[in-house]
């Protein structure tokens, strides 16, 4: 049986400006970048103010005829007041506390400048001609006298390899094989021809054979006979560093050992590394942050930001919207009112970006004055409460964005870290923790490496109370083995 019932509930709804702004405040610099252009292809109302000589050139044309320029004015307002849905009434006291004249600089224009030094030089990022490891290895393949079917699988082994320089697991001989319908053993004298190609090693299948291959491809002595027999025989107990069984597995001496290591060391492990890719992500610091006479100056890095205004075209056009019809109406009422939120967003964003920047400076004034070693603890509530933001704010301006300083780019997840008290009382930053590790690790007797419980026992006797498995896990955040792994001969 059918019912009705009614209930009373209360939900949270984000506005579609809360909801661009958020979006916006989450873009690094580059982003940001495309979000505009894609915008001003979007919307035909938004454009680009490139020169104050042609802002002002508009605003002349509008002063001709000042009873024209006043009749726009009335349109422009009356656009915005007429055929208000439920949704936009709703909002609509939430849109009057805008300060529209601090935002656009000119109620009668809409625009947004950006506030630039007038004797600041402009200039493009110039595009760098690079090539590709793939690239690279066409070049040689292309020299080889290889007939059209081998050319093909050596097309397809080269495009099938890592950014490190490795063939893919997945690919194999017998499926290279299988695929151009040939024997396993053309693909593979193909695949030998191509990993002494430059880089040596290149598409190699594992570690083992890329040392293996640049070995044999140098000049031999007695040392690189040497190593190439420990790569070759005792590969497992070389890598664990089990010294004693390679020396009676081979029958030689820990000096043939450590002579075959100094060879083993120069081999290139990820011959891929190295070469440009258009993959690669660029940093582009979002802020800068510069002491200058003892003061430390903070500035938002917009110098490839456009200026954006609603076109005084459409204005024109808004002002003899009495010839227009319903849906042209309508249409322009839609674009005008996307065009200011957007304005309005980018300048939210960067008033929130600028006082996020500034709390994070404050709170760490003596990292920016000092250097990295004098790194505070930090969590972002503690920022959120100084600009009176929420943390999930906090964590979007966060989010991707890096800062240029005098101690070089730091991305500013950086700053934030968890802290320990020490036995003294003071706060110590795990990032100082783990520096202080990294230096004793870098001073130990590389014959005997120190043990985790030894490092533990080292930082009690500094006043740091850490457990041993901390020191474990932070030892491995830092990319750092374990002291077996780490003994030398």
């Amino acid at each position: 049986m059918v019912r009705l019932s009614q209930h009373l509930a209360l939900e949270q709804r984000l506005t579609p400006q809360q909801i661009l702004l958020s979006t916006l405040l989450q873009l690094p610099m580059l982003s940001l970048e495309q979000k505009i252009k894609t915008e001003m292809e979007l919307n035909p109302v938004l454009e680009e103010a490139e020169e104050m000589e042609d802002i002002q050139e508009e605003e002349e044309i509008l002063d001709e005829d000042p009873k024209e320029a006043e009749e726009i004015r009335e349109e422009f307002d009356q656009l915005e007041n007429n055929n208000k849905t439920e949704e936009e009434e709703k909002y609509e006291e939430l849109e009057e506390e805008t300060n529209w004249e601090d935002l656009v600089n000119d109620e009668d224009n809409y625009e947004f400048r950006l506030p630039r030094d007038k004797n600041e030089e402009e200039y493009k990022r110039p595009e760098v001609s690079q090539t590709t490891m793939v690239d690279h290895l066409f070049e040689q393949l292309r020299l080889l006298n290889l007939s059209e079917d081998d050319f093909r699988v050596g097309e397809y082994i080269i495009y099938n390899l890592r950014d490190d320089g490795y063939l893919d697991k997945e690919v194999t001989v017998e499926s290279i094989a299988h695929i151009f319908e040939r024997n396993p053993e053309d693909v593979e004298k193909i695949l030998k021809q191509i990993q002494v190609f430059d880089p040596v090693g290149i598409a190699a299948r594992n570690l083992k054979e890329c040392m293996e291959v640049q070995l044999l491809h140098l000049q031999f002595s007695g040392k690189q006979e040497i190593a190439l027999k420990i790569v070759q025989e005792a590969f497992t107990d070389f890598v664990n560093k089990r010294y004693e069984k390679i020396v009676d597995q081979l029958g030689i001496s820990f000096d043939d050992i450590r002579e075959a290591i100094e060879v083993i060391n120069k081999l290139n492990p990820k011959p891929g590394e190295g070469y440009w890719d258009s993959s690669q992500n660029y940093v582009i610091p979002d802020f800068t942050v510069e002491k200058v006479d003892n003061e430390l100056i903070v500035s938002l890095n917009e110098w490839n930001i456009p200026g954006l205004r609603i076109s005084p075209h459409y204005r024109r056009l808004i002002g003899k919207s009495k010839s227009l019809g319903k849906d042209v109406r309508q249409f322009l009422r839609k674009k005008v009112e996307s065009a200011k939120w957007f304005i309005n967003a980018l300048y939210q964003r960067r008033v929130t970006m600028l006082k996020t920047m500034h709390a994070i400076v404050d709170l760490q004034r003596d990292f920016f004055e000092k250097g990295p070693e004098h790194i505070k603890p930090m969590i972002m509530k503690d920022v959120a409460e100084v600009i009176n933001m929420d943390i999930s704010t906090v964590s979007r301006v966060v989010n991707g964005k890096y800062v240029q300083t005098d101690y070089g780019v730091f991305e500013l997840k950086y700053f934030f870290n968890e802290g320990m008290e020490m036995t003294d009382g003071e706060e110590i930053s795990t990032l100082r923790i783990k520096e202080q590790l990294k230096e004793i690790i870098k001073n130990e007797d590389h014959n005997k490496p120190y043990s985790d419980d030894k490092l533990a026992e080292m930082l009690k006797k500094k006043g740091i109370p850490i457990a041993r498995r901390t020191v474990a896990k932070y030892r491995e955040q830092l990319g750092i083995p374990i002291a077996r792994l780490r003994r030398e001969i």
